[in-house]
Order: C-alpha cells, then structure tokens, then sequence
C-alpha cells in the first residue's frame, strides 16, 4: 500500500492531533500514525492543569508557549464544542500554592508578565478551602488558572478531525524506517498490525510528534536529542462533592478537584526508562504528600493508580522546528511536564514552521542548536524522588 499526504505526522497524542488539526485548516493534507491507540500515552495519562506548576522557574521559552496556549484554550474549547458536541471542561477554578519558597521571585514574574498572582496569608488561604490541613502560612493565589479534562479534549480533537475529508488515520503502526532521498525525507516505513509486510507512506513533510518516543524514532537517521522518557504516577479518589475549589500545590504535588467529585494526586518524577509499573512505593508517597494537604483523604480509599512517560527535556524546553540536514523533516517533542500547557502554541509553531508562514512565535530557542546549550540551570525538576517520607507529617517532593 502507498498513500500520499502533504504531510505525515507520526504520534498521535495531543500534540500530534493539534498539528494534524492546524495543518488541515491552513489547507494541508495530512497522515496521523500512531504506534498504538490515539492518546492513551501521557496525553490521557496527566492531570490537566493548563499551566506549568511553577511557572516563574522556567526557561523564557517555556513562558513564551504557556502564555499564547493559554489565550488560546479558550477559543479551542469553544470551537470543538460547535464541531464536535463533547464539552472537553475547560474550568478556570484558581490555582493556590501554599508556601513556596521563592515568593517574591513568583511575584516579580507575574508583574512582570502580566498574570494575576496575589500573595495570601493564612486567613485567606482558609477562607478560600476550609478542608485544607491546618499550618499553612502563605499562599501564592492565581485566579485565572484552571484545567481540563484531557482525555476528552483529545476525543474532541480526534472526533473534529475525522470530519476533515483531508485527513487520514493509521493506528496500531510502528514506524521502522524512513527512506531517504538525498537531503529529504520521501517517506515512511511503516508495519501495520497483522501485517506481514512493511507499507509506505510519502509525503512532502514528516513531523515527529511522538512524545517520550521520539528519540527512538530518530536514532534510526542517527539524529540526537536529549529527549528521554519520565515516568509519572497518579492517584484518583473519588468525593459524593468535591472537597476542595481550588487546584492545591505544595512542594510538587497538587490536588485537582473534578467537578463531578473525582480528585486527582500527582505526580511523581521517575527516570526508570520506558517502565510504566504502578508502584506501592509512588503510591505511598502520593498519599502521604495528599494527606498532607487535605486531611479528609486519611481514612479514604483512593479508586485508580496510574503511570504515564513524559518527554523529558533539559528545563522543559520542547524541541520544535527542522531537523538538520533533511529539508522536509521536523520535530515538536519534549515538552516534558507541559505537553498539554504548551500544546497549542507548539502546534501553532510547528505549522508556521513547516508551511513556511512568518512564525506566530519566535522559533529560534526550539530548535535543535538552542538545545545544545544548558538549559537546566536552577530547573527545579533536575533531581527527585520516589520514596515515602517516614511519617504522614509535611508532604513531599518525588
């Protein structure tokens, strides 16, 4: 079998869906492949919050993608519920963090960038979530900060899609290879299930989107990126009404409240390679740091555990934009603990880039040169943990 597309897009997870989506509306063709199922990587697997957890410690670039994603989102939502009918539950319920150290660093940032951030003392962190465990002293109040549920956004995304006559899909297909025409990429390899033999698949641009499996997939042109993958767990619980407002954060971890009861704990940080195990000791962990936080979790049982792999990169910063020397050939991975921040305005980007537009977005601390400088300097997320603290008093980093 040999198909045709403008571009083929390989790895069908928020990003690669929000690239297939802008690519198709400036007029491109376009060939999804997915190694698996459409978003059941980490795409389904996070919480959702639609902002980095401390944004003021990261790299300039980050902010730069945070900030047009989140203008953006909005606008998104609205329009998948006109095409599609699924509500993807965007909810801007306020994000408090509780004493952070760097304060006033996060202060100057939100001035600086103009977001709503006010600094509370205890009076009106209670007021705000009386559930909360008492001793809190500080909190960091920042209004306009919410999160959606991203399953279904990547339903909706996937169900506006397959609307588009100039779409097509491929799942259950693993890429095995690229073949190569001089300096160019004329095409995809590619082993579909319960086939014996290997299809290709031309088009006039390849866009890897393939998450914590990119490098993978570029080690096969001898290409090389810092991407590695970042196991990440989640716990569930499940309220008669949700006990809190508000997403909660605290040394790492946070707790967000869905609106039909269910809670969410996250995360942890885990660099074990591609196991995706759920493990006691992460449980633990989750639990006590949860607890910390909202003492009515003590005597409940929690409803699901999970694991998912994020693309880790140094500071967070995505890789986005050509892939030297090949004139056809792109990337938009990495984003580590931000693919669904960040994931409009990667894809926005990566659309510019390989349509040849003038870049909503500067592209130039993307690319694959930038990266070859040090990006992880004060990077809060460098080094971490799995294990249990020795008592359920104060929460933990993991």
């Amino acid at each position: 079998m040999t198909q045709n597309s403008d571009v083929i897009v390989v790895g069908a997870g928020i990003n690669g869906l929000l690239v297939s989506r802008m690519l198709i509306a400036s007029g491109a063709s376009v060939t999804l492949i997915e190694k698996q199922e459409v978003a059941k990587e980490s795409s389904w697997a996070g919480g959702g919050i639609v902002s980095p957890l401390y944004p003021w410690r990261y790299d300039a670039a980050v902010t730069a993608l945070a900030n047009w994603a989140q203008a953006f989102y909005p606008q998104l939502a609205e329009e998948l519920l006109i095409e599609t009918g699924i509500d993807v539950q965007l909810h801007a319920c306020g994000l408090l963090m509780l004493d952070a150290p760097d304060q006033q660093q996060a202060l100057a940032w939100a001035a600086a960038q103009g977001h709503v951030m006010l600094a509370w003392g205890c009076d009106s962190i209670y007021k705000k979530e009386t559930a909360l465990a008492a001793g809190f002293e500080s909190g960091l109040w920042m209004p306009q900060v919410g999160h959606i549920r991203n399953p279904r956004l990547c339903r909706a995304l996937l169900a506006s899609l397959q609307k588009q006559p100039g779409f097509s899909l491929i799942t259950q297909a693993a890429v095995t290879g690229f073949i190569t025409s001089g300096l160019s990429i004329s095409g995809v390899r590619v082993k579909t299930a319960g086939e014996a033999e290997v299809v290709h698949l031309h088009g006039g641009a390849i866009v890897i989107t393939a998450g914590a499996w990119s490098q993978q997939l570029l080690e096969k042109l001898s290409l090389q990126t810092a991407i590695q993958p970042v196991k990440g767990q989640m716990l569930l619980y499940k309220f008669p009404k949700p006990p809190i407002e508000s997403i909660i954060l605290n040394q790492g971890k946070y707790l967000i409240p869905r609106q039909d009861g269910h809670l969410l704990v996250g995360s942890t940080l885990e660099y074990a390679g591609f196991d995706k195990t759920s493990t006691s000791t992460a449980r633990q962990a989750l639990s006590h740091s949860a607890v910390a936080m909202l003492p009515a979790l003590e005597k409940m049982e929690f409803v699901g555990q999970w694991a998912g792999l994020r693309p880790g990169s140094a500071g967070g910063v995505p890789y986005i934009g050509r892939l030297e020397p090949y004139s056809n050939f792109y990337i938009n991975a990495g984003q580590f603990r931000n693919g669904l921040v960040l994931a409009p305005a990667s894809a926005r980007l990566t659309t510019d880039i390989v349509l040849g537009g003038k870049p909503e977005i500067d592209p130039a601390p993307y690319d694959l040169g930038a990266h070859r400088q040090d990006k992880s300097a004060g990077f809060e997320e460098k080094q971490v943990s799995t294990q249990a603290p020795a008592s359920s008093s104060g929460s933990v980093m993991t």
